[in-house]
């Protein structure tokens, strides 16, 4: 896998110089349980939590809920099919933290993680995890315990094996098959695999009161793509491999799903009938976005708005390229948009651009025909040669927030008390609709992470690593204020690489707790003091 269930790029250096075969690549998980993350050096020196108790502000914004997902910030790695990064749920309000922890990889320092978490009706969690010395997995977790109830396993990347067989990590980098999965309102979880299919599994209890994954549903693709594909008998086949990236519902129940080399399609989950439409010369490496309105999707030369034909067949409504710049930037998989696309409302639509010297985040006009510019505004972020993002924006009520992930390489980029140039920028879309403004700057080093805002609190969740002169690498829970750009308090998760989340999303669970997979495992962040306890 990418680990890059949320976009974890990075995660294979270490494990492909140790595996030296691809046999090490397709040795099985299991479901042992492992202790709490190990703190790195320098946790009695680390400055503990800081701020004060942050109380519930909501924030008014207008919901749209696709009506073949499951719950809004429960469903996706996004949060929703609007990929806004925002959840109804109430995070930690920083009173009295408690942090427990639970490693999820064999050996504490080989690369792994549990990146997307989503939850069932029932409050059970589910991850989609791998290492690489592992198959990845589908896992149903106790969301309190964080142990293991049960374990699915998924198709082996085919970049994995060419990176065991070549020694060269860097072919893993720009992979993402495999790494989106969602929940739908049936609570079934829908995943695109390596192996260039889609199942639907089903979460049930077995006559002997044990918990398991079940297939439902499998949707072959492979006629339609590409499908000379690394294999462990063969790690460097000549032809063309088309690895799919992503799949999710449009608001008609259509399965949309998009590949790396740039094809789009749409599976009709009653016949089965399978409809693609070609980018030539484009690629996909995030996933997409779905309204009442259409498809969304980003490759690294443009972003296109498509809606299916009444045979299913994805037909482009617009496109508008951006500027992609001159070189993928340190912090990007590559030259183009590190975004899946946010919709703001009902009318909107961002992401970044690629731009030197300063990125931009780019609004957008969704209507299929717009009078004047459907670009309603093009605001440069963060500092002349220092700015790139990997991650999606955030979007709520009239904003949008981007992280900056400019020089985060590996995990070596935060190691010995170093850290990012950093910044979150929230820009606001003026109410006139023609143009926008930059609302707040946090100076906040938040290296990777995918933030999220609880919108029935108000706070921004980042994941953050201050620079620290002592050499320490400390990691941070830290809420920002959606209206002011306050850091409010931050929470201490622990030091050292095990508590880099190397590109994973913040979660917020039905309990009001956080969830941040690491590079060894998972954290949970709540409230104590008899609150979310």
């Amino acid at each position: 896998m990418k680990f890059r269930t949320s976009k974890l790029r990075r995660v294979a250096t270490r494990a492909v110089s140790q595996a030296g075969a691809v046999a090490l690549v397709l040795a099985a998980a299991g479901a042992a349980q492992a202790g709490p993350l190990p703190d790195g050096p320098g946790m009695s020196q680390a400055r503990g939590s800081t701020g004060r108790p942050a109380g519930p502000h909501p924030v008014p914004g207008s919901e749209v809920h696709n009506p073949f997902m499951a719950q809004d910030g429960r469903s996706a790695m996004h949060g929703d099919s609007y990929a806004s990064n925002t959840q109804p749920q109430e995070g930690p309000l920083g009173r009295h933290p408690r942090v427990t922890s639970a490693g999820k990889v064999t050996d504490p320092g080989e690369p792994g993680q549990c990146a997307a978490a989503t939850f069932l009706r029932n409050g059970l969690m589910v991850l989609n995890c791998g290492a690489a010395s592992h198959r990845p997995t589908l896992r149903l977790e106790d969301p309190s315990t964080l142990k293991d109830l049960a374990t699915y396993p998924l198709p082996v990347r085919p970049s994995t094996y060419q990176a065991a067989a070549t020694h060269n990590p860097a072919l893993m980098f720009s992979d993402t098959s495999g790494s989106y999965y969602y929940l739908d309102n049936h609570d079934r979880i829908v995943i695109a695999g390596a192996d260039q299919r889609i199942q639907r599994l089903m979460v049930r209890r077995t006559t002997s009161g044990r918990w398991e994954f079940k297939q439902a549903d499998d949707w072959n693709l492979r006629g339609h793509l590409p499908h000379d594909c690394a294999t462990a008998a063969d790690p460097d086949p000549v032809g063309e491999c088309d690895p799919v990236t992503a799949v999710q519902p449009d608001y008609r129940g259509l399965l949309w799903w998009v590949s790396d080399h740039g094809r789009v399609g749409t599976v009709n989950p009653k016949t089965g009938t399978v409809r693609t439409a070609g980018l030539k010369g484009e690629q996909i490496e995030n996933s997409f976005s779905t309204g009442p309105d259409g498809a969304f999707i980003a490759t690294d030369h443009a972003l296109y708005k498509m809606h299916a034909a009444p045979d299913g067949t994805p037909r482009t409504d617009w496109r508008e390229t951006y500027d992609r710049g001159t070189r993928t930037k340190p912090g990007q998989i590559n030259q183009g948009t590190g975004a899946t696309p946010a919709l703001l409302g009902n009318s909107y639509v961002g992401i970044t651009d690629n731009a030197d010297p300063r990125m931009h985040v780019l609004v957008y006009r969704r209507g299929s025909h717009v009078n004047g510019n459907r670009l309603v505004c093009s605001v440069p972020v963060f500092r002349p040669g220092a700015s790139a993002t990997e991650n999606s924006l955030t979007a709520w009520g009239n904003g949008f927030t981007v992280e900056n992930d400019y020089g985060y390489t590996s995990i070596k980029s935060t190691q010995g008390g170093m850290s990012t140039p950093g910044g979150i920028t929230k820009i606001e879309v003026d109410k006139a609709g023609d143009g926008c403004n930059v609302a707040w700057t946090s100076k906040e080093q938040s290296p990777t992470v995918v933030t999220k805002l609880s919108r029935s609190n108000g706070l921004l969740y980042a994941y953050s690593k201050p620079y620290s002169s002592k050499g320490v690498d400390a990691w941070y829970l830290t809420a920002i204020d959606w209206r002011t750009g306050t850091t409010r308090f931050r929470t201490l998760t622990g030091t050292g690489d095990t508590y880099n989340n190397n590109w994973s999303p913040i979660t917020l669970g039905p309990d009001g707790s956080a969830y941040i997979s690491t590079y060894s495992g998972i954290v949970r962040v709540h409230d104590g003091a008899g609150q979310n306890s």
